[in-house]
């Protein structure tokens, strides 16, 4: 018998940035070469700007057994009003293989779908073999798109995804 209980994904609510913090806080310690962003600049963040961040953008998170264990969020493309954005995926490695990714990112579809976005992209590292089977999986696929992520981790190149609405 696995030693994990059911996977419980929720979506984050206001007055709970303290929450958030501490699960992004830990993605960017864990796995900083997977983001944008920086450990060191999102430390600087207050209390209100992860209430703030809440507010504008959405946050599912996965529990197992009581604890925080995956992070996903959610935007509008800046230029594409029909397209949802995959952002700020992380899994705890103690929670990794076990249905973690694919609950968070059916959460995140569930979440596109209402809202009533025709596609969901997201940016994936070449290297993440895993995370990019999970996303095949669900129905992503490649767009042929690359980049390089920003400084300090231009030398990571990524590829872009997509899910069209079913």
């Amino acid at each position: 018998m696995s030693r994990f209980r059911a996977i419980q994904v929720s979506r984050l609510l206001l007055g709970e940035g303290a929450r958030l913090k501490a699960i992004r806080l830990r993605s960017l310690e864990e796995s900083p070469d997977a983001y944008g962003a920086t450990l060191a600049e999102t430390l600087k963040f207050s209390a209100e700007e992860w209430e703030k961040n809440l507010a504008d953008i959405p946050a599912f998170v996965a529990s197992i057994d009581g604890g925080d264990v995956g992070l996903v969020r959610g935007v509008q493309h800046a230029d594409l009003p029909e397209v949802a954005y995959l952002i700020s995926m992380w899994v705890a490695p103690e929670a990794r293989r076990r249905g973690v990714a694919a609950a968070l990112t059916e959460a995140l579809i569930d979440w596109a779908n209402a809202l009533g976005y025709q596609e969901i992209y997201l940016d994936v590292a070449h290297r993440n073999a895993a995370a990019v089977a999970c996303y095949e999986h669900l129905g992503f696929v490649a767009t042929g798109e690359t980049d390089a992520m920003a400084p300090p981790r231009e030398h990571i190149t990524t590829f872009r995804m997509v899910k069209r609405r079913d």
